[in-house]
């Protein structure tokens, strides 16, 4: 039977049948570091029985998530390093992170700001502090772009978020919204005809950029609330973090993203798991990565290829990783086709 509520307790879930009632006790550990949100559209999707479901091992708490590794991080991408005002991340010249809310539909159990969202993470901004967020947008003529993430900005009320696209729109040099979210696939009714119009209430373009993780997210609801944001003319990108037992096999990925493409999202990044503190478990290497991309080239569409990126730990920006194709080859270059031959280029 499908939770009538948010799951976001132990207890909860033992109740919805999600976890054994002997859990309770040692993922409450977990639960009073980690916030932990389900919705029930991704309560329904969990199947109980199955100890390496795709949908619980993003959103049910584990136990591994308290053993921590040497190179992970509170900040593993370096956001408080280019913090200029809070809620402002400006680490490129021509766009900035406007974290207006550290809140979550759900709350992923491998997410790069799990010391700052949640109920006691960093809330959301006062009017006062996103007065002094907007202010610094709106002095710095070289921002082109504005990202609104956090936390996800499609909590917020249709209300707020209409006023939020009134006052962005209001900075000249600012020509492209772009927001960061889960809300059509983990909250598909929450995608309303009021909250549409908010952000196509904007002077700007709008990207919608859609985060999902594995083809069971994308169910019919979560298709159609991707349509009314698409035929009201926002365009979807879509963003995966390849996760260990998840996602880290080309079926998986190959299915999630052509599903993407059948539902009008374009696959934008494919995200290399983050040094978050607790989530070990769910990395994978660079090789097996870049052997999933190599993997997918010349057998999948290019609609349905994403870039394999890294953000460099410590805050230095993101970079690409994929497979590299070309090689030095005497006084010319060897490049290497989709399906492994060598050649010559420029040809003999």
């Amino acid at each position: 039977m499908r939770p009538t509520r948010t799951l976001r307790t132990p207890e909860d879930l033992a109740e919805a049948g999600l976890i054994a009632p002997d859990r309770v006790e040692a993922l409450s550990q977990v639960a009073a570091r980690y916030a932990v949100a389900i919705t029930p559209a991704m309560a329904e999707l969990v199947d109980p029985a199955d100890p390496a479901d795709p949908i619980a091992l993003q959103f049910v708490p584990d136990r591994r998530e308290l053993e921590s590794q040497g190179p992970e991080s509170a900040d593993p991408i370096g956001d408080a390093t280019h913090s200029p005002v809070l809620g402002v991340v400006h680490r490129y010249a021509d766009r900035v992170l406007l974290k207006v809310t550290h809140t979550c539909a759900v709350y992923c159990r491998f997410c790069f700001r799990r010391e700052m969202v949640g109920p006691d993470g960093e809330g959301t901004l006062t009017p006062a502090e996103l007065d002094a967020a907007l202010a610094y947008i709106a002095g710095r003529p070289e921002v082109w772009e504005v990202i609104l993430t956090g936390g996800d900005p499609l909590v917020l009320s249709a209300r707020r978020l209409r006023e939020l696209m009134a006052r962005l729109g209001d900075i000249e040099h600012v020509k492209v919204i772009r927001l960061h979210t889960r809300i059509p696939a983990v909250d598909p009714e929450a995608v309303t005809p009021e909250l549409v119009a908010a952000l196509r209430g904007a002077r700007q373009a709008v990207y919608v950029a859609l985060h999902a993780d594995h083809p069971r997210e994308l169910t019919p609801a979560a298709r159609a609330a991707c349509a009314r944001l698409v035929d009201a003319g926002v365009p979807l990108l879509g963003q995966t973090v390849l996760l260990k037992g998840i996602n880290d096999d080309p079926q998986t990925l190959t299915a999630l993203f052509r599903a993407m493409v059948e539902t009008r999202i374009k696959p934008y990044y494919l995200h290399h798991a983050d040094f978050a503190p607790g989530t070990g478990h769910l990395r994978t290497t660079l090789e097996e990565g870049q052997a999933l991309m190599r993997g997918l080239r010349g057998t999948v569409s290019g609609l349905c290829q994403p870039t394999y990126v890294l953000d460099v730990p410590g805050g230095y920006g993101k970079v690409p990783v994929g497979p590299v194709y070309l090689s030095e080859a005497g006084e010319g270059t060897c490049v290497e086709d989709p399906n492994g031959g060598r050649h010559a280029y420029p040809p003999a």
